[in-house]
């Protein structure tokens, strides 16, 4: 568990449409139930049209602010690879990274102005100690759905917290109807085995 005083940060960045809003929303139940202080910021951008969404999450025994300065987050959840490299400066040098190695392209992209980088997951692993990527959306369609790939990512993520998978599922259970429960806490472990 954390220290009485440490509060640790989370950013979840994407692309809109990819269920950053919703995990966030478990993420934050999870924590709550966990009994810490949390606060979370959301930039929804373009989101429905396919543009940047982030969301900051903070939590430890009390938490003051949403958003954490450059170079303090703990983890950075990226939806899509090239999300990563965006939010990079948010990062301190111990930090961990799970990526999605889902590949969105930009309009400057899909117009030509612009290559999609290459090499993204190399370039990660040579600054950072830890990143784990994950085939999010292949394990989400095993799921039973793509729509899953957030929850899918969440499950990744939870091997870096210490909060018992018991409070995970319970949320999940709370987050959807109950003809997706299962198929989501199926994601979820498919994330934790990734």
């Amino acid at each position: 568990m954390l220290k009485n005083d440490e509060i640790k940060s989370v950013l979840l960045a994407g692309v809109g449409g990819q269920g950053i809003l919703k995990a966030s929303d478990i993420m934050c139940a999870v924590m709550m139930e966990a009994g810490f202080d949390v606060k979370k910021s959301e930039v929804h951008g373009m989101a429905q049209r396919g543009g940047c969404v982030t969301s900051h999450v903070r939590y430890g025994s009390k938490v003051y602010s949403p958003l954490e300065k450059a170079g303090s987050i703990q983890t950075l959840v990226s939806f899509e690879k090239m999300e990563s490299l965006r939010y990079l400066h948010y990062l301190g040098k111990d930090s961990s990274i799970i990526v999605n190695n889902e590949k969105i392209n930009p309009p400057a992209v899909n117009i030509g102005t612009m290559p999609y980088p290459s090499d993204i997951i190399k370039y990660l692993k040579k600054k950072f100690k830890l990143v784990m990527e994950v085939d999010a959306s292949d394990l989400a369609k095993k799921a039973g759905s793509v729509k899953t790939s957030n929850i899918v990512l969440l499950g990744a993520l939870s091997k870096l917290m210490n909060i018992d998978r018991r409070i995970w599922v319970k949320i999940i259970e709370k987050s959807f109807p109950e003809k997706l429960v299962k198929m989501n806490i199926d994601a979820f472990q498919m994330g934790i085995d990734a």
